[in-house]
């Protein structure tokens, strides 16, 4: 183990190495921008551990990019949303996160201490707070600026902010402070994003993230000496001080969001993966875990990059947050990711993976194609879900990706079906984030529905198409904003259909898609009786109706000169009995989606048809010289969001060998669940709120 500054700037010179640097020392990571460039910031932060504050001074260079005068800036203090027990974030989250209750003097806030433009006019007495989502007057998460005078088309406007921010305590809602570990996400009075002639500048929500513009960044952040720190970016330098801090400098480029962290309880773990450095940082206490957390990223980089395109950034920073701290947990910010700090998890329960893969998909899905999370949350959470249960069954298997201990195997997609098919029906997928009806109907319809609708488009469209959709995607939005229309274009485009019927049932209405086999049955075919047909014991009766309906003729026994024999013709009977087999088919819920009917027959030939699944009802019936044994509607498991597989089969002859089997199964893992209460903390790191 190094000592922390050593680890620090041994780290620091080895990606400083691989990049170019101006004359006042910074780096210079991309010769040619990869963004617009639109929000740049330069902050000096101090942290004071003890008072657990924040100071801090930024100068914000701000470009108007329309084609009209801007006369206001919009501004987020999130860290606002921590104030008081009466903002908008309090109050739609009931003081709680992710299981994070704020303790009693734990409150958080930003104050802006002075506002200047470039001219040294003080800007303070021209702002106030507005509440443009909801109108709660004791929500101070948006701060407007009323500008002296009018900023041209094209023009840049140089801010400079003095602020103090104090952290919550413990960390909640990815930002705050326990002890010696801090962990700082939107924690700086960061510009909205100015679009289609207005700002989109909304308010901290319990259940939404963040939206910016991209620039650069230089950060200098000054903690205790002894702390270890990560932030977005690389370091490229540290200065020891006279007061016994150390200043630690960040330089990144083309990123819309700058988080840090810091801590004295760290342990520095470096790795890399294809052209990508790895720095890990552990806690003392957790660090026979760092293995696996180094391992599961280095697998995460490289999956991603051979998947969906180049990661452009030279490294990507882990953050383990230490006991009591889980609320930082679970996080993405440019280049920097926070994991699970999953204490004593045996390697057969994967949850410490998939997060930190989940994690770093958002630098492609959040990061590098820049959504609003806002107003679309699906296009971030909903295809890195997507990503994250792929990832995953290719790295451990699909039957055994999330769990595979002591016989019990279980894949990501089931728990994304649980999930989703609790409620799946009370929202569309295509609202602002605070609008539904629930956290964890955000949750369902922002992650879990999302990811079972690519995985179920990608069964639809192909494997190999649905890459392409999500390369493209990733290659032609990258450093922009697109949005859901977007995305369905290239759906449109890369498959050469038009799936505008799939993606609007399944983003904008509440449609639940739910097909089912209703009734099925097999009759011997008789032959026929009555007063149109030959008497049954008439020796002319001619050929048995069996006979004729395998296609076959009564033999000519006159003709062969033959006395017949009187049981060929009962043995012929016999041998070619048809049987008549219907299947009912139902569509239960209002998604309409074409559907595979697979039916199993005694001889063990099967009869596979298609239905688009308009109507409500349908009835399939086929002849064949064996009983139906089986039907099976989706007999591929391939419509993931089919909301009730148990209807979707039904057999003619039931097996008790099977049920005895999973029933012995089941009461083993009761057993086993309540032996170990302590098992049931596992599944927590199984929220799709990361």
């Amino acid at each position: 183990m190094a000592l922390p500054r050593t680890a620090c700037r041994m780290f620091c010179l080895s990606v400083v190495l691989i990049t170019l640097r101006t004359a006042a020392g910074q780096p210079v990571l991309f010769p040619e921008p990869k963004s617009p460039r639109i929000a740049n910031y330069d902050i000096d932060v101090r942290l004071d551990t003890e008072a657990r504050l924040l100071h801090g001074r930024q100068v914000l260079r701000w470009r108007n990019t329309a084609s009209h005068a801007v006369e206001e800036l919009q501004f987020h203090l999130y860290l606002n949303g921590f104030r008081n027990d009466q903002s908008t974030f309090m109050l739609e989250s009931g003081g709680r996160h992710r299981g994070e209750k704020l303790d009693e003097k734990g409150w958080g806030n930003i104050q802006i201490d002075s506002l200047t433009n470039a001219a040294g006019e003080e800007l303070l007495p021209m702002t106030s707070f507005i509440q443009p989502d909801d109108g709660n007057i004791n929500d101070k998460t948006v701060l407007r600026l009323l500008l002296p005078r009018p900023l041209p088309p094209g023009e840049t406007i140089t801010l400079h902010f003095a602020f103090t921010a104090k952290l919550p305590e413990p960390p909640m809602a990815r930002t705050g402070i326990r002890k010696e570990f801090v962990m700082a996400g939107q924690w700086f009075p960061k510009i909205g994003v100015y679009e289609e002639g207005a700002w989109n500048c909304h308010q901290f929500h319990a259940n939404s993230e963040f939206y910016a513009d991209f620039g650069v960044y230089n950060v200098d952040i000054t903690v205790p000496r002894g702390h270890i720190v990560g932030a977005t970016g690389i370091c490229y330098a540290t200065v020891d001080n006279s007061d016994s801090t150390t200043t630690h400098r960040f330089h990144a480029e083309d990123v819309h969001d700058f988080a840090w962290t810091a801590s004295s309880d760290f342990i520095v773990l470096n790795g890399k993966s294809q052209d990508v450095e790895i720095r890990t940082l552990i806690q003392k206490d957790h660090a026979s875990m760092g293995a696996r957390y180094l391992k599961a990223a280095e697998i995460a980089v490289a999956w991603f990059q051979d998947q969906y395109g180049d990661y452009p950034y030279p490294n990507l920073t882990v953050v383990d947050p230490r006991r009591g701290a889980s609320g930082a947990g679970g996080m993405e910010y440019p280049t920097l990711i926070t994991a699970w700090g999953a204490y004593g998890l045996p390697e057969g329960v994967r949850a410490l993976e998939m997060v930190i893969m989940h994690e770093f998909g958002h630098n492609y899905w959040y990061h590098l194609v820049a959504s609003n999370e806002f107003e679309e949350a699906w296009l971030d959470e909903g295809i890195n879900t997507f990503s994250e249960m792929q990832i995953l069954a290719d790295t451990y298997g699909e039957a055994g990706s999330m769990i595979d201990l002591w016989g019990l195997r279980i894949s990501d997609t089931p728990i994304q079906r649980m999930s989703y098919i609790a409620q799946p029906g009370l929202d569309p997928v295509l609202q602002p984030a605070w609008k539904y009806y629930s956290g964890n109907n955000y949750a369902s319809m922002s992650y879990n529905k999302p990811g079972l609708m690519l995985l179920t488009l990608q069964n639809l469209v192909g494997h190999e198409t649905m890459n392409r959709i999500l390369r493209t995607w990733f290659e032609r939005w990258q450093f922009k904003h697109p949005r859901s229309t977007d995305f369905i274009a290239i759906a449109n485009e890369i498959s050469g259909q038009n799936l505008d019927w799939f993606f609007d049932q399944a983003l904008r209405s509440t449609a639940v898609l739910d097909y089912s086999v209703s009734e099925i049955g097999s009759r011997e075919v008789k032959k026929a009786s009555g007063f149109d047909f030959f008497p049954a014991d008439s020796a002319a009766a001619g050929p048995s109706a069996d006979t004729l309906a395998a296609g076959g003729s009564a033999p000519d026994t006159a003709a062969m000169g033959e006395k017949a024999d009187p049981d060929s013709g009962q043995k012929a009977a016999q041998e070619k009995k048809l049987y008549t087999s219907t299947v009912k088919v139902r569509r239960l819920g209002e998604f309409v989606f074409p559907v595979e009917l697979q039916m199993i027959f005694a001889d063990g030939d099967t009869v596979n048809e298609k239905w688009d699944g308009v109507e409500r009802w349908h009835k399939f019936s086929v002849t064949r010289p064996a009983r139906l044994l089986s039907a099976a509607i989706d007999p591929e498991n391939r419509i993931l969001l089919d909301v009730q597989l148990t209807n979707n089969s039904r057999t003619l002859e039931s097996s008790s060998r099977g049920i005895n089997k999973l029933t012995a199964r089941i009461l083993f893992w009761s057993q086993f669940i309540m032996d170990m209460p302590g098992v049931l903390n596992l599944f927590t790191a199984f929220s799709p709120n990361l």
